[in-house]
């Protein structure tokens, strides 16, 4: 993999990021607001998630994160004054000077009345009243109410993302969004283009659970300033950072299927203005499992180390800087569980064998910039360097690959006369040095990308918010790409918010990273025509509606979003069950997406949310407009979370109602051999339940996944002969484990 030829260029990339750096962000202020609790003559002090905290006289404002922390950007003329507010507690007001304070707040409770406690609990999943842009907020809380081991799991209790495996063998995961898959979503790392090019296939993984902050799901058109590939949305991870106030984290899992996994996490503080967080991750499957006697293992094995190290710089009122590394080493192994037992080689014709050996370097910074005397005007940059390089062996099928990407990003906000007119425009610069060998076949391609972006967002009454944006790239292989996109968002009142958004996407594609499941088969592949950039419109709206119901707080949101493809990658596996063709799109494709949602607290401390969500997917396959493959009609959810009124026990159960899909074509006596379902994928229910004991710093959890034991049949046809014609270990439409039962620890300090 090379990847020590680089060493120079990473030591000197770093250097640049150390020197004077990082990331875009608009003028901000930032503090932490706690809890006062009276004990006799001294006082306790606590963090408090949730607190609004608002500009005076406006509706702009932050929530602080589960550790108390905000940031509020600045949208007035300072000096000017906040309101800060929350249930239970006594309002406080704050002048804010400048933007280089760094603000200490204490609430103290609201007048006692003797025999009245009061209470609350927040949502640990919630809709963005502030962003013009539908974000759904998933926070810390709702990561831990399902064994969220890694990013692939972290959306069992949410609808927008569906999540399934690509193969029967490998383990790799793969998401869909507004019904089409995860590559036309934007995975973001703190706002950085993160999981692309060939870490598509075990991406998912590659970020453990432990280490998140929070994920914001953004649906249709997203911000022009982070490029022109996000299609249908962006999910964008927030990590731990050094300066929140978890200070030291450690988590234990261990699942009845043999899944060990561990993780640290520990922030320091460094002296003056310095402070760093050190997170390690490691996972351990080692069982040899075939529940369905198909003679191939139902799960890889798999070992994975995973460390990261950032730090932070914070000058106030001049600077704010974040940087670090992450290094990945993970070796997955499976296939037919003879191949272990009798010793074999990989790509070997006696028995088939899968493994893959994965080793990826990241290296980042982002830094803002305050300029003297320009109260509302910031400069940021951004900065990243990714080495990604894996050897694997499908079987016969040899498949090695190295990506080396550079991203630069540069950006300056300010206002136009007052805060109701805001910008930020900046120039991009992207590099990917792709290396790929399937057999005896290489593939190299070496893409260059400047551009230039501007995004103009205009306020006005409190009530409507219009954000229009326009970039152009100029791609080195594909010619000028230009993206156009807009956002609008009206508070109709203070219940009901309608938000619209219309938008364009390019993206190149990737075909073996992006389809190695179709690997798992006897299939050959194919390549028509040369392959040309995806492009897609995005466009569609939500309104949310808040009442009262059961004299809680409750909320309904409606969604519908349109994606239609100009160009698109078609890979056909229903023409020739032989093979993998791949051509662009001639004919129409698109898809609509239909979605409620309903959030309620029947009771005190009960939340339950329940959704569904209806997809009609097709594209042109053949010369025939038809649905796409393995996309469920509809889908459902309930979902539910009970807490007790100290919080020390919680209680939450998950229900996913999953409707028909299309299967491709197969040879009829594939479809016979081993009772293999063609044709249309049937309805299926998945339930999943956990319950948590807190006892001061210890989390104590034991859950079920699946319990209702529903795993698809015969997931591999012609298991027999895996060298044979007819061999297809990608037709995969439901889960391939069956129940499954878990516990851990969670120590935080």
């Amino acid at each position: 993999m090379q990847f020590f030829k680089y060493f120079p260029a990473l030591f000197i990339l770093f250097f640049v990021m150390f020197a004077g750096q990082l990331h875009a962000q608009h003028r901000h202020i930032h503090g932490n607001v706690y809890e006062r609790e009276a004990h006799g003559d001294h006082f306790h002090t606590h963090p408090l998630p949730g607190v609004n905290v608002v500009w005076k006289g406006t509706t702009r404002g932050a929530a602080t994160d589960e550790d108390g922390h905000f940031h509020l950007e600045i949208t007035v003329d300072l000096p000017h004054e906040i309101v800060i507010s929350y249930i239970g507690f006594q309002n406080d007001t704050l002048m804010v000077h400048s933007a280089d304070q760094e603000l200490s707040i204490f609430l103290d409770p609201g007048q006692d009345i003797e025999g009245v406690e009061v209470t609350a609990r927040r949502q640990g999943a919630h809709v963005s009243s502030m962003d013009p842009i539908l974000t759904n907020v998933l926070t810390t809380s709702e990561l831990q109410r399902a064994a969220c081991c890694n990013l692939s799991e972290a959306f069992e209790t949410n609808i927008s993302v569906d999540v399934s495996y690509s193969d029967a063998v490998s383990g790799a995961q793969q998401i869909q969004m507004l019904g089409l898959a995860g590559i036309y979503s934007q995975i973001m790392i703190e706002n950085i283009p993160g999981l692309r090019g060939l870490s598509q296939p075990f991406g998912l993984s590659f970020i453990p659970g432990p280490w998140m902050e929070s994920i914001s799901i953004s649906k249709g058109a997203a911000s022009v300033v982070n490029g022109y590939e996000s299609i249908t949305g962006q999910i964008n991870v927030e990590l731990k950072k050094p300066e929140g106030e978890e200070r030291f984290h450690y988590n234990a899992f261990a699942g009845s299927d043999g899944r060990l996994e561990s993780s640290v996490n520990a922030a320091f503080d460094l002296g003056h203005n310095w402070s760093t967080m050190v997170l390690a991750h490691g996972e351990l499957f080692n069982n040899k499992v075939d529940h369905n006697h198909n003679s191939f293992l139902d799960h890889p094995l798999v070992r994975k180390y995973n460390v990261m190290n950032r730090y932070r710089y914070d000058r106030p009122g001049i600077m704010d800087s974040q940087f670090g590394f992450n290094l990945m080493q993970e070796n997955r192994e499976g296939g037919q569980k003879e191949f272990f037992t009798n010793g074999a080689s990989f790509g070997s014709g006696d028995y088939y064998g899968f493994g893959t050996n994965t080793t990826r370097f990241q290296a980042f910074a982002r830094t803002g910039f305050y300029l003297p005397g320009k109260e509302e005007a910031s400069i940021g940059t951004q900065l990243q360097f990714t080495h990604h390089g894996h050897d694997s062996h499908y079987g016969q099928r040899p498949y090695d690959g190295e990506q080396n990407t550079a991203y630069v990003n540069l950006l300056y906000t300010n206002i136009i006369g007052n805060p109701d007119h805001r910008f930020v425009t900046g120039v991009s610069f992207l590099f990917d040095d792709y290396h790929e060998s399937l057999g005896d076949s290489i593939f190299e391609r070496r893409e260059a990308v400047p551009g230039a972006f501007f995004e103009y967002t205009f306020h006005t009454h409190e009530k409507f918010t219009a954000i229009l944006a326009l970039r152009a790239d100029q791609h080195n292989l594909y010619g000028t790409f230009v993206t156009p996109r807009t956002h609008m968002h009206f508070n109709v009142n203070e219940n009901t918010t309608i938000r619209a958004s219309a938008g364009k996407g390019y993206r190149v594609p990737n075909l073996i990273a992006e389809n190695t499941g179709l690997l798992v088969s006897s299939r050959s592949f194919l390549v028509r025509e040369d392959i040309e950039p995806e492009e897609a419109w995005n466009y569609g709206g939500s309104i949310t509606q808040r009442f009262r119901l059961f004299g809680n707080d409750a909320s309904i949101v409606g969604e519908v979003y349109r994606t239609n493809f100009i160009n698109q990658l078609v890979v056909d596996v229903d023409s020739d069950p032989g093979k993998v063709i791949f051509h662009n799109l001639d004919g129409d494709s698109y898809a609509n997406n239909y979605q409620v949602e309903l959030n309620v607290e029947p009771v005190r401390f009960l939340e339950i949310t329940a959704a569904y969500r209806h997809s009609d997917v097709k594209m042109t396959i053949g010369d025939e407009l038809r649905s796409k493959p393995f996309v469920n009609r509809y889908r459902g959810m309930l979902s539910g979370s009970y807490a007790t009124p100290r919080n020390d026990w919680q209680f939450d159960l998950t229900a996913q109602f999953n409707g028909p899909g299309r299967i491709p074509d197969l040879p009829e006596h594939s479809g016979m051999q081993h009772g293999f379902v063609v044709g249309e994928s049937p309805s299926y229910t998945i339930l999943n339940a956990q319950v948590t004991y807190r006892w001061r710093n210890f989390d104590l959890y034991v859950g079920a996944e699946n319990l209702t034991d529903y795993v698809q049949k015969h997931p591999i046809l012609n298991p027999q002969s895996p060298f044979e014609e007819g061999f297809d270990g990608s037709m995969i439409w439901g889960p391939l484990m069956g129940r499954k039962f878990y516990t851990g620890l969670r120590y935080t300090i």
